[in-house]
């Protein structure tokens, strides 16, 4: 049943992440045959967006050492695919292929950036620099992934002002979009307001924002919607609940964007998607995965069935 809320925004657009930031945290590595699949069926099942894989060096994420081999079996789909590229190296792989987006991935504190990039925060930012420039020379679209705005495991929670500042550095480097990334799932409502209240005062406008929440407390969709409230538009999800963060062990699944769907279409909000199509696509992947998906509008849903 449909009963929409005044004052959120009408459409939104998903961020699906389940190929690259879904996969990449798999104990198995999943044939590129599969990958390439479920990239298509969500693509089908009205997904705009689906971030494709990871040009990062195998060793660090062997998951996703196929890059070379995924990329040109679904880049003529009719879908934004984006990629993660850590430094130049990992650009050089995404152009050679002919991906038109690119994501650097930076952290809002310093011990995650020593454990995810064996750099600190300043030193990672000085490498994505020229990368982003580069690519934005090239004609691509760059989005500035940020981990740990809310809390990070082994420092607690991190202030605010201290996520603004590199945002506004990844801002003032080129980045077209920034996603604000709850990597331990520790963020509540109150607490994404004031982010984004102080980001607007920094004048780093909303639309220029994406949410990216994992559902360690069950936080995710209440800190979704106080983002709605404030206005943004771009959420990141992952199908099936996939994913966790591999340098970061507290971390539980993404947000279901089978979950997220069901809460956007009950208030009215346009996605695009065909939330039967994208249900049977995470019962299709857990089945090749061995084990049920976690969202639970994907057990509803396909018990029903």
């Amino acid at each position: 049943m449909t009963v929409p809320a005044q004052g959120l925004p009408p459409r939104v657009r998903i961020h699906e992440v389940g190929p690259r930031d879904g996969l990449q945290n798999e104990p198995t590595t999943i044939p590129t045959e599969v990958k390439a699949e479920f990239i298509r069926r969500l693509a089908e099942a009205g997904l705009g967006t689906v971030e494709a894989t990871s040009f990062v060096h195998p060793r660090w994420v062997p998951q996703l050492a196929d890059a070379e081999a995924l990329f040109p079996q679904v880049r003529d789909l009719d879908v934004r695919l984006p990629v993660l590229v850590p430094n130049d190296r990992g650009l050089d792989r995404a152009l050679a292929l002919g991906a038109r987006e690119v994501a650097v991935f930076a952290s809002a504190t310093e011990t995650f950036a020593k454990a995810n990039l064996n750099r600190t925060v300043d030193e990672s930012l000085a490498m994505f620099e020229p990368v982003v420039s580069r690519a934005k020379a090239e004609g691509l679209t760059v989005r500035g992934y940020l981990s740990m705005c809310f809390g990070d495991p082994w420092q607690g929670p991190v202030p605010v002002e201290q996520v603004v500042g590199v945002c506004r550095r990844l801002a003032d480097m080129g980045c077209d979009e920034l996603s604000l990334g709850d990597t331990i799932g520790v963020a509540t409502p109150g607490h994404v307001k004031a982010l984004l209240t102080a980001l607007n005062a920094a004048d780093i406008a909303t639309e220029y924002l994406a949410v990216h929440f994992h559902d360690t407390y069950g936080q995710a969709l209440a800190n979704t919607y106080a983002a709605l409230e404030h206005g943004v538009t771009t959420i990141d999800a992952s199908a099936g609940g996939l994913g966790g963060c591999p340098y970061a062990k507290s971390a539980t699944g993404n947000l279901a964007t089978e979950d997220l769907v069901w809460m956007l279409h009950g208030l009215g909000i346009e996605t695009g998607v065909d939330l039967g199509r994208l249900t049977a696509t995470s019962v299709w992947l857990a089945e090749r995965l061995g084990r049920p998906s976690p969202s639970r509008t994907v057990r509803a849903l396909s018990h029903k069935e």
